[in-house]
């Protein structure tokens, strides 16, 4: 949606639900269905809902924040070494105002690094040129870089896999429902910097223009600065301030398109307005490249056929990227 109105409204936090998904590892299965039951009313709704609950260390989130201001004030020269055209597989760094998620709008104000699970460039996957397989690119000038992120992605993946059990039962499934897709998974963790937004900007610029995601869940860590906004059909552009400790946590397309639109993906965007440099660290759950893609059942009415054809989700997230940019990079 182009909107060159960027201004958003004020909303309680409630505006969002606030979901604690502690009781998805509870032994009871009266804890794991009422967590269940609050995905499923979130899902129906926006697809997106603050998270509590979700067990990751705050010491190694804030380091993570630590190391990504470190990356951010390296000179552009280190960070341009391990520039993503570097990579096979869409690892490393992407220079400010180098995408632009929102067509027709200017490029957005913001600049990223991108790693997932590290894989040998000797693997056979890799050497068979699967989808996003590779290893990847780490600033040398900072030593404790890579260790803080591998043991985050880590950690991501486990709850990614949590969520999915929840996300299992809010669809009224069992809860192992999703063992095969959450096994050799893929997941992209980005780091991202936005500048202040200039007094004059463009018209239309933001940090990160109106946008869903392709994939099934987004985490997104963000610092106090705000700035994220998330479409509401009847009130429009709302803020999604940051609430200490959470993550917001968004449905991708993949996850409307398997739940015959069911559930949803929603627009959002950032305009940091703060006058602040606003970092922020989505983690993009994606799942098993090879796992089928079939409607599931459950989200069918009697006679309803699915709006979409069988896929998986590697040749999903390629499609997307091609209707999107009209080429076939990936991430």
């Amino acid at each position: 949606m182009s909107d060159q109105n960027l201004d958003a409204i004020t909303v309680p936090h409630h505006a969002l639900p606030v979901i604690d998904v502690s009781g998805l590892r509870s032994a009871a299965d009266t804890d794991r269905k009422a967590v269940g039951r609050a995905l499923k009313a979130a899902c129906l709704d926006k697809g997106f809902f603050y998270m509590q609950g979700h067990g990751v260390p705050e010491p190694l989130r804030q380091s993570v924040f630590r190391q990504s201001e470190a990356f951010f004030a390296l000179p552009e020269a280190e960070k341009n070494a391990i520039a993503l055209e570097h990579s096979p597989c869409n690892r490393g760094y992407e220079p400010l105002r180098a995408q632009t998620l929102e067509i027709g709008q200017p490029p957005d104000l913001k600049e990223g690094f991108y790693s997932g699970p590290e894989i040998p460039a000797g693997d056979p996957r890799v050497l068979a040129g699967k989808f996003n397989h590779g290893p990847n690119q780490w600033p040398a000038a900072l030593p404790g870089f890579r260790p803080v992120m591998e043991e985050y992605h880590g950690v991501m993946v486990a709850l990614g896999r949590l969520v999915m059990g929840g996300i299992a039962l809010a669809l009224d499934l069992p809860r192992d429902a999703f063992a095969g897709f959450c096994k050799d998974e893929l997941a992209t963790l980005r780091l991202l910097h936005y500048p202040p937004q200039p007094a004059n900007p463009e018209p239309g610029e933001k940090g990160c223009g109106a946008h869903t995601d392709f994939g099934t869940l987004t985490f997104l860590a963000q610092d106090d600065c705000g700035g994220l906004q998330v479409w509401d059909e009847a009130a429009g552009w709302m803020h999604a301030e940051p609430v200490a400790g959470s993550y917001v946590v968004n449905l991708g397309d993949m996850m409307a398109r398997w739940s015959n639109g069911r559930f949803h993906s929603t627009l959002h965007r950032v305009v940091n307005v703060s006058g602040r440099q606003r970092y922020s660290v989505p983690f993009f759950y994606l799942g098993n490249p090879d796992y089928p893609i079939r409607c599931i059942d459950t989200c069918l009415a009697d006679g309803e056929r699915p709006l979409h054809p069988d896929t998986t989700m590697e040749a999903h997230y390629q499609a997307m990227y091609r209707a999107t940019y009209n080429e076939t990079t990936t991430t």
